[in-house]
């Protein structure tokens, strides 16, 4: 495998230039700004919860494996960009398991095993609807599916998943319209992936920074 085939995968892109996605690329400073935000909050509470600052973490290597991706933009570099992504959606579904719902340590690793193997084989199956964009589909299903577990049974978070659902929702419908909305709009919509999906990640990181008692 060539490593370092290039990749076009966004209306941005016209070229194999470094900065051919000077948007896409600068945009991924909302995750840093996401990671900072969240950090200070994580300093301030002083509660040295080693969990939420590798989530925190995760999310400024998210914002670096972006940008190679949109510099790059060849096969080493999406997968700098994918992997520190799903290290976060598996890392906090398996806090919100253990924290939020209540499950003990041994359960929720059990089922966020089962949730990664769900994922890989039902994503492809919304493909044909909704193309690339069908690999967040479970993640934006389990945010669903907690937070309105826990807002039904009166537990602490669900609110703030539920808003992360949907802007997480909106988010997703720009990263599909990049392409259809290339011809009358060259710039493209993924810069508001970005965006959007830095919010969603604060409002994660939020939830799992409150303390049980605030919650």
């Amino acid at each position: 495998m060539d490593w370092t085939a290039p990749i076009d995968a966004y209306c941005e892109r016209l070229g194999p230039g470094f900065w051919a996605e000077p948007v896409n690329a600068v945009s991924n400073a909302a995750f840093l700004l996401a990671a900072l935000w969240a950090f200070m909050r994580w300093r301030r509470q002083g509660r040295g919860d080693g969990a939420v600052l590798l989530l925190i973490a995760l999310v400024a290597v998210i914002a670096l494996g972006s940008f190679l991706f949109h510099t790059f933009a060849n096969r080493w570099s999406a997968l700098a960009d994918v992997l520190p992504i799903a290290l976060f959606i598996y890392g906090f579904f398996a806090l919100a398991l253990h924290r939020l719902v209540g499950l003990g340590l041994a359960a929720g690793l059990f089922g966020t095993l089962a949730f990664a193997l769900a994922g890989q084989f039902g994503a492809p199956l919304a493909e044909p609807l909704l193309g690339s964009s069908s690999a967040y589909l479970p993640a934006l299903l389990a945010l669903l599916g907690i937070g309105a577990w826990l807002v039904w049974n009166g537990r602490p978070g669900g609110r703030g998943l539920l808003w992360a659902v949907g802007i997480f929702t909106l988010s997703l419908a720009f990263r599909m319209m990049d392409e259809p909305l290339c011809p009358h709009w060259p710039l493209g919509t993924h810069f508001l992936w970005h965006g959007l999906n830095a919010l969603v990640l604060a409002l994660c990181l939020r939830v799992a920074l409150r303390r049980p008692e605030s919650r």
